[in-house]
């Protein structure tokens, strides 16, 4: 591997001094010891402070240490098997065993005072992810649910001293969302009590957080944490008593992780990064001084052998390919590939690459102390230049056809140019250019002389305007009334312009914008062409030399009128027009599966359509047949080859004749764990500071906030750590679609096998045996008529016991053949990996029959599990016969998730009759439906909850400002910013709140849940009881309107 420069020295991102970030301890109750989390890994030190030692140290990440209640045992959560499972830790043997083997994370709770069980919360078998309340034998067994009520959030359980009740947080989504600082709606909970007889008690209500409960010894008095005055502090309640007292006085940051020692004289938890002690007979907190002594398990130097890219750039002469990787940039040749010539070599990342004219130079987008700037790369005198500087960020930068400019967008705001040998700069045009979250398109002429953009103007409706790039008052030239416009792409002839344009949520249609008013074409005119002599070929993938550029002429009287579509039918995006103006390129998602097209642009009669080859189809053509992911695919010069990435690889097409060819190219690179943090930090910070939707960033100084965590990334030992800590610093931000996801992680993949059963939890822990309770419809145990009350006995020969775990069984058996003995017979089944969607289904129909019961048949039900396209789907699907012929239907989106397509949904329920159509002899049908119009037309009524979110909350607003009928449950979420995303040069995802939205009475509908009209709070447990107490008022209230 050769590098061919060093950019940026590396030691630009020299470490800060570092402040090292503990965090979940826990009290030892034999010895005055406190283990703890940091680095990744587990330690511990005196309970007065002092020097810290390892005592549990992986590559992997440890956490949630917690003793068992002799001390001689610690069970604490490792990712060193996936996505999290629970470890238990002999001390004085060292001896390790695994207790679940679950693919998602386990949340360890607490241990019971016995020290016979460990109780944990799972997301696994609930709907949506919602977690449910386990316990497993810490010697190990299957685990059995102690709460399960469907689709509610339960977690941090903490059983009583004397086993016969179990405390435990519901509501909300604390467990998720425990590193912001403040709350919405969505993060409020309460916590209840549920005794082992299966009742189920509420002792502190919805007002604020209140979370990590912990038992006094005598079983009378609670401990938690709650922000109800404002800040984050600890409470305690006797039990009964309906007025908690604040016992802590923090004023600023945030109390996390708290644990009580098992005598109930201290309490230790995490404040501002640090371990604090608590004693609970003073109240009195203090911040305990340690030292960490020993050096964690870190990553440090990996080496990377990359094969996918990111990017793609074709030079113009179509013998180099540059690409990006691991955000920096390699070349290497388009026809052999082979090893790339490493270009960059800087912490932060690259984007954005594109060659000059005459391909011997590159421009592109490097990201250096927190601001991204266009720099240029001379492969002839191996230089590197800064073209643009300030404290805004460029993106999308474009080399003129003439090589002569650079032109890039500032601030998403502002269209310049940069004259590549002076570097004088100039800005050209202003406004709402880059779209969200950095989106851009804008365009060159062939003659270099303007550059055709899109601008956002009233009602957000973008069009295209062209300006000259040597300044000048800029032209609108298109007027539609469209939101999404992208692919704008110049007629090499410089005649007219292409470009996608479309309503959010519809297909996009290609646009053309004729600049002089078009003239017909002969065929005349292209028989004569026949007789003129031939240019001399040029080599392979270059196009013969050029003519001269004819100036483009613009003639703006009447262009409004000179726009017209494309009948392509397809989901169009990334078009371009190739070099020789006779295609059109783009991509389209067909059946799930991405592939190139090419559309003719001959205008001739008998060319092909508005193009076209003569007696080829006017239609598009499919030039790929793969199924990987297509991106930046662009033509050679000759028009006679495309060059494109699939599933990040190199690849080319012939136009032709389809033939493929792999561009194997490979790279490789060292990379510093201890230096790229930093630019992952620099690079999530910029990311908010330039894109998050308010500008003021709810109140915080984000540069402050920069010099507050910086020390703490500099101190980060695993990208785990890096990435809680960059949590915590978007959490300073108190705002919903908010968070810092990892990269996938193969290794994290589901193993587990699924059977969809559901076991007696009391005949378990009494007998061991595996009694069925229930078996979930169209599961794989369904499917093979296993029944309730029957015995699991076996695994593929092995017994099932009291020691044994189901799930371990299971590992590695998705869609394989098992072999199961129930209650003495044969049964083979396929496990799988997710019984999600069936999950949901279940609780859905269940719903349904239930609201048919309690209206005695008159009403109908339907639940949107989210705002998606397969969402409406199944809302059109659940608005079936059935349902319409009903008096009224149950609208419920209660838990759901948000997405998009709340005008679609609301579309369907605000349509009203107007006339209706007979066929002779047929039945009277609404004209809207037998148009083909989707519209129920019946009197409906909304279900929500606390957790209906984002556009379910845009949905109950719509629902409530159209007048379409009562709402009723729970105010909403209030967690509602449209978001998109930001890839981390290590891979990791940063969610991007970018868009402010505001209710119909002209409030900022974020932290502001959407109310209801009939309040109904369902009690914690009530599926247990087989109620619905929120459907139960809905179907109350529309039947008293449909007398």
């Amino acid at each position: 591997m050769r590098t061919i420069l060093l950019f940026v020295s590396l030691a630009a991102f020299a470490l800060a001094d570092g402040v090292p970030y503990m965090t979940q301890p826990a009290l030892c109750p034999t010895r005055p010891e406190i283990a703890f989390v940091s680095g990744g890994d587990i330690w511990v030190a005196p309970a007065k402070g002092g020097e810290a030692h390892l005592l549990v140290s992986h590559p992997a990440d440890e956490s949630r240490p917690l003793y068992s209640p002799d001390g001689n045992r610690l069970a604490f959560v490792s990712t060193r098997t996936g996505g999290g499972d629970i470890y238990v830790l002999t001390l004085a043997s060292g001896d390790l065993k695994r207790l679940t083997f679950d693919d998602r994370m386990d949340q360890l709770d607490a241990w019971s005072r016995d020290g016979k069980w460990i109780y944990f919360s799972n997301g696994s078998h609930d709907v949506n992810n919602k977690n449910d309340l386990y316990r497993v034998a810490s010697t190990g067994g299957t685990p059995m649910a102690v709460s399960a009520d469907r689709f509610t959030n339960e977690f941090e359980a903490a059983p009583s001293p004397d086993g016969s009740t179990m405390a435990f947080a519901a509501r909300g989504v604390q467990d998720q969302q425990w590193w912001r600082r403040g709350s919405s709606h969505l993060d409020e909970s309460e916590i209840w009590l549920r005794k082992e007889s299966g009742e189920y008690d509420k002792v502190i209500d919805l007002h604020g957080r209140n979370v990590w409960p912990m038992w006094m010894p005598d079983g009378k008095q609670l401990y938690f944490m709650s922000d109800r005055g404002g800040e984050q502090n600890l409470w305690t309640a006797k039990v009964g008593d309906k007025a908690p007292k604040q016992v802590t006085k923090f004023t600023e940051g945030r109390v996390l992780w708290p644990s009580i020692g098992y005598d109930g004289k201290s309490v230790v938890f995490e404040h501002d990064f640090k371990i604090w002690q608590m004693d609970t007979k003073t109240g009195e907190a203090y911040a305990v001084p340690i030292t960490l002594v020993g050096s964690a398990a870190s990553p440090g130097v990996s080496h990377l052998a990359l094969n996918q890219f990111t990017d793609l750039s074709l030079a113009p002469d179509a013998k180099k390919i540059a690409v990006i990787a691991h955000g920096e940039i390699f070349a290497a040749s388009a026809k052999d590939g082979g090893e790339a010539i490493r270009v960059t070599n800087t912490a932060g990342p690259e984007s954005g690459v594109v060659w000059s004219p005459d391909s011997t130079k590159i421009a592109y987008l490097s990201q250096r102390d927190a601001v991204t700037h266009v720099y240029l790369y001379d492969f002839t005198r191996h230089t590197e230049t800064q073209m643009t500087s300030g404290a805004l960020p460029d993106l999308s930068p474009k080399f003129s056809p003439d090589g002569k400019m650079i032109s890039f967008l500032r601030d998403r705001k502002e269209l310049h140019v940069v004259e590549v040998d002076s570097k004088q700069e100039r800005m050209l045009a202003s406004g709402f250019i880059g779209g969200g979250f950095g989106a851009a398109s804008y365009t060159w002429s062939p003659d270099s002389k303007w550059i055709a953009y899109a601008n956002a103007g009233a009602q957000a409706l973008r069009n295209l305007f062209v300006v000259e790039a040597g300044g000048g008052a800029p032209h609108q030239i298109t007027f539609l009334a469209n939101t999404n416009v992208n692919g704008i792409t110049w007629s090499p002839d410089g005649k007219f312009i292409l470009y996608n344009t479309s309503q959010r949520t519809e297909t996009p249609e290609i646009a053309r914008v004729d600049l002089t008013p078009r003239q017909p074409n002969y065929n005349e005119e292209k028989f004569d062409d026949l007789f003129k002599a031939e240019p001399a070929r040029a080599g392979r993938g270059a196009a013969a030399e050029k003519p001269a550029v004819k100036p483009v002429e613009i003639d703006f009287e009447d262009i409004k009128s000179r726009v017209s579509m494309l009948p392509i039918g397809l989901n169009v995006a990334q078009p371009q027009i190739s070099p020789d103006g006779k295609w059109l390129l783009f991509s389209a998602n067909v059946g799930g599966q991405t592939n190139l097209y090419l559309y003719p642009l001959d205008e001739t009669p008998g060319g092909g359509g508005r193009g076209g080859r003569g007696g080829e189809s006017r239609g598009p053509r499919q030039l790929t047949s793969t199924a990987g992911q297509k991106a930046h695919a662009q033509f050679t010069p000759d028009s006679k080859e495309v060059f494109f990435l699939e599933g990040g690889r190199v690849q080319t097409i012939t136009v032709d004749n389809r033939q493929t060819r792999a561009v194997n190219v490979a790279a490789e690179m060292d990379v510093d764990f201890h230096k790229e943090k930093m630019a992952v930090f620099e690079e999530a910070w910029a990311g908010q500071r330039d894109g998050f939707y308010d500008p003021k960033f709810h109140g915080v100084d984000w540069n402050a906030v920069r010099k507050k965590y910086e020390p703490l990334i500099a101190d980060a030992q695993t990208p785990d750590e890096m990435r809680a800590i960059l949590r915590l610093m978007i959490g300073e931000l108190n705002s919903s679609h908010s968070g810092i996801s990892a990269p996938p992680n193969p290794a994290n993949r589901p193993v587990t096998g699924l059977l969809g059963l559901t076991f007696d939890r009391a005949e378990y822990e009494e007998s061991g045996k595996l009694k069925i309770a229930e078996v979930l419809p169209h599961s794989p145990a369904a499917l093979e008529k296993i029944r309730p009350g029957e015995e699991l006995r076996s695994v593929d020969g092995v017994a099932m016991g009291p020691g044994v775990n189901l799930d371990e069984q299971l590992q590695h058996k998705v869609d394989k053949r098992v072999v199961l003995n129930v209650s003495g017979r044969e049964v083979v089944v396929k496990p799988v990996a997710s019984l999600a969607n069936e999950t949901y289904r279940d609780w859905v129909e269940k719903n349904r029959a239930y609201v048919t019961k309690i209206s005695n048949g008159k009403l109908g039900y339907v639940h949107m599990r989210d705002m998606s396209d397969t969402a409406l789907t199944q809302l059109f699907l659940d608005l079936d016969a059935e349902n319409r012929a009903k008096s009224g239907v149950v609208i419920d989106v209660r838990n759901n998730n948000g997405g998009f397509v709340n005008a679609y949904a609301l579309d369907v329920l605000s349509r009203r009759p107007y006339m209706t159509m007979t066929n002779r002899g047929g039945p009277a049908g609404s004209a809207r439906t037998v148009l083909g119009q989707r519209s129920l037309e019946l009197p409906t009524i909304l279900v929500t909850n606390q957790h209906s979110l984002s556009d379910a909350e845009d949905f109950t607003e719509g629902y409530r400002t159209l007048k379409l009928g009562k709402v009723v449950g729970e105010p909403t979420a209030g967690w509602i910013i449209y978001t998109g995303s930001l890839d981390l040069v290590d891979g990791t995802t940063m969610r991007m709140p970018g868009t402010l939205v505001v209710g119909a009475d002209g409030k900022k509908m974020e932290g502001n849940p959407r109310p209801v009209d009939i309040q109904v709070t369902r009690p914690i447990g009530e599926t247990y009881t087989g109620r619905d107490s929120q459907l139960d008022a809905a179907v109350k209230e529309l039947l008293g309107q449909i007398k």
